[in-house]
């Protein structure tokens, strides 16, 4: 006899839609389309490296998601505190810059970069954002080729800043859709013995 009756049934039933709908509600390919966008704009630069770090708003700092070119596999994972570095720079202040030797500027970090096995000579970082908010920052270390004769290198790097920020705005946006749709069943849930109680009650 099953006697788990009709509130844990709703339970177990939310429970379920949680687990089938995280994989299409949190997007796989995020990830793989960030990683496309660091590679591509390696090559265009002809860069050494080029990475997308991504803000936590629960400890404030700036995660280290994807990485091209040299250092990158010990890059991703990387945390650092959103107010430092170069990357934490342009993540504060909304702004894009471009810093030809990074040791004579005070905001660079050369310990995180140290970490990583490779210290660039020239940084440029740009913010990921849209209307509502800031997402992250892309970098890119020691390019050796600008976006093409007559193209500034920074409109170039909006380009891919502006492909990330979209993949990334999608993704939470499906997350967040996800979550509201948990929030209701549950509240169905809750709502079932109550509904039990004035069905009795009207009998």
């Amino acid at each position: 006899m099953d006697d788990r009756g009709p509130t844990n049934d709703v339970l177990a039933d939310v429970m379920q839609l949680a687990s089938d709908l995280g994989p299409v509600l949190r997007p796989r390919a995020e990830e793989e389309f960030l990683q496309a966008i660091v590679e591509t704009a390696r090559l265009v630069f002809d860069a050494a490296a080029c990475s997308i770090a991504l803000f936590d708003e629960r400890d404030e700092h700036l995660v280290f998601r994807v990485a091209a070119g040299l250092g990158a596999e010990a890059t991703v994972g990387i945390r650092i505190p959103a107010d430092r570095g170069i990357a934490g720079w342009a993540l504060m202040s909304g702004q894009s810059i471009a810093v030809d030797d990074v040791r004579q500027d005070p905001r660079f970090a050369a310990d995180v970069a140290e970490s990583t096995g490779y210290v660039p000579n020239a940084i440029m970082a740009m913010p990921l954002e849209s209307e509502r908010q800031t997402f992250g920052v892309i970098e890119v270390l020691d390019r050796r080729r600008g976006g093409g004769e007559g193209v500034d290198d920074m409109e170039v790097l909006a380009l891919f800043a502006r492909q990330a920020t979209l993949a990334v705005e999608s993704s939470r946006i499906f997350s967040n859709l996800g979550r509201a749709l948990l929030e209701s069943a549950a509240l169905a849930a809750q709502a079932v013995p109550l509904r039990s109680e004035i069905g009795r009650a009207h009998v």
